[in-house]
């Protein structure tokens, strides 16, 4: 039987993507927008007795640079680290100064081991999560809070287990990030 005239079954997927780009302005705000959000949440209206929520714009920052190197300049952790230290409660400077740090140091990592898998950037988030949580206290601790590491072990285990869920958020907003949305010519 022919088809003349007909249109075939799934012609139409592929239609919209035929004279479309993505969108540079989009690619280049998503990470910064994704991070600067997260900085947020300390203005929720979650009350705890303990500091149990890990740094989340934190392990967003470190999930983009392991998953998309490169993306974020190295200076980038100056400015979003100020972004958090307006909202997070810390001593003004010190996100600024490990964030900051921080984006070396993987920047360095990232140079010296070419290939990794999942589970050497497990194991690279998890000792930037338990360097910036300890560093983070032992900060305030400077500026007069308390300085007791038993403090810090529920937020360090809940960012090592949340690392998965960051890096699939991550990947979700890197398609974000790459969807064809301008119309070319």
């Amino acid at each position: 039987m022919s088809l003349a005239g007909d249109r075939l079954p799934g012609s139409g997927l592929f239609s919209r993507r035929i004279n479309r780009a993505p969108s540079r302005i989009l690619a280049t705000i998503v990470p910064w927008i994704s991070v600067a959000l997260l900085s947020l949440v300390p203005l929720s209206p979650i009350i705890a007795s303990a500091p149990v929520v890990p740094p989340l714009a934190f392990m967003l920052l470190v999930s983009w640079q392991l998953l998309r190197p490169g993306l974020l300049p190295v200076w980038a952790g100056f400015p979003l680290g100020l972004i958090d230290d307006l909202y997070s409660g810390q001593p003004f400077g010190s996100a600024m100064f490990l964030w900051s740090v921080t984006m070396i140091v993987m920047d360095m990592v990232d140079d010296w081991a070419r290939w990794r898998g999942f589970w050497q950037d497990w194991m690279v988030a998890s000792l930037a999560f338990a360097s910036y949580l300890a560093l983070a206290m032992a900060i305030a601790a400077l500026a007069g809070g308390p300085f007791d590491l038993s403090l810090i072990v529920p937020q360090l285990l809940l960012s090592l287990i949340m690392f998965p869920l960051f890096t699939r958020i991550v990947a979700v907003l890197d398609m974000l990030r790459r969807a064809r949305v301008k119309v070319v010519g």
